[in-house]
């Protein structure tokens, strides 16, 4: 049986931990697609991961270039181009600058590989993504970012530093866009079933759904040039695996809204199941009214972000 076939635009920070972890975990032949300036520096990562193999026993191929043909027949798009923040500097900052590029990756998805299942990590994320199903023309089912899984990760990651408890045992959702205005819902996490308000104290959790939103600030502020790419890459893998292995995993993603959760053509951060269809469906339920809240404010930011695309 042919191997499945995994395009990785950007070979940056985030780009080339993607492509480690796609090559890791054998879930396909890998391209690197770089811009003609950095198509050498893309090549050396490749050839780096390529040289790893021995070690990790990953039996697939690995290359580089910046040519756009070597996108055809793709299963998996994964989008990691963009200019990353600086510190001082908002995600919708970079709206003008990253939607140029996103254009460009769509048109050639578009033209090379319309039946690859989508995931979008450039920034500001929530709108990117809609920009990319615009452009593209693509369906709803085959576009998505990576934001909740993201999200969620944080949120879980923090529960764990802070209750000592193992991160494989908590379980989270975070709703909204990308950003600070998100929505950690603390009221469904549980460690090992256990709901987290046994386990932690009000002001405990309300500093922890603090720093989740601030997360990526956070990183920005330590790292002092740059943004987040070890966890960013983790949760585009994650999605990248559940649709290629028809997982069926219930993530929280930014997918396309069309009345859930009274979200209309926006794509938001919202639980999905993701299997081999791409996203085939999105789960609602019940939120509380201050939950509601916080989600139709997130909902009101992308929005305004959203209509700032023009498309």
């Amino acid at each position: 049986m042919a191997r499945r076939k995994i395009a990785v635009v950007g070979g940056g920070q985030i780009g080339g931990i993607v492509a480690l972890l796609v090559a890791q975990k054998e879930l396909g032949d890998l391209v690197i697609i770089e811009t003609p300036d950095r198509e050498s520096f893309a090549k050396g990562k490749a050839l780096d991961i390529l040289q790893s193999a021995p070690h990790d026993g990953y039996d697939i191929t690995v290359g580089a270039t910046s040519q756009w043909e070597a996108i055809k027949g793709a299963d998996v798009v994964i989008t990691t181009a963009g200019v990353p923040r600086k510190p001082n500097m908002s995600r919708e900052d970079l709206l003008q600058v990253n939607i140029a590029i996103i254009r460009t990756v769509a048109e050639a998805v578009k033209k090379h590989c319309p039946d690859a299942f989508n995931i979008i990590l450039t920034n500001p994320l929530d709108t990117m993504v809609y920009a990319f199903y615009k452009i593209s023309g693509l369906a709803k089912e085959r576009v998505a970012g990576m934001a909740g899984a993201l999200d969620t990760a944080r949120f879980r990651a923090f529960v764990s530093l802070e209750t000592g408890i193992s991160v494989q045992d908590v379980s989270a959702l975070v709703l909204g866009g990308h950003g600070p205005t998100m929505v950690p819902l603390p009221r469904l996490a549980t460690v090992g079933g256990v709901p987290l308000s046994a386990l932690l104290s009000q002001p405990a959790i309300d500093a922890i759904v603090h720093r989740t939103a601030e997360a990526g600030t956070e990183i920005v502020k330590l790292l002092g040039n740059g943004s987040a790419f070890f966890s960013p890459a983790s949760s585009a893998v994650e999605m990248a695996e559940a649709y290629l292995k028809d997982k069926k995993r219930l993530l929280a993603c930014a997918a396309l809204c069309q009345g859930e959760y009274g979200i209309k053509d926006l794509f938001v951060g919202v639980p999905v199941v993701i299997g081999a269809g791409g996203v085939e469906k999105i789960v609602e339920f019940e939120l509380t009214a201050s939950e509601k809240a916080m989600l139709d404010k997130t909902v009101a930011e992308v929005s305004k972000t959203t209509k700032e695309t023009h498309l």
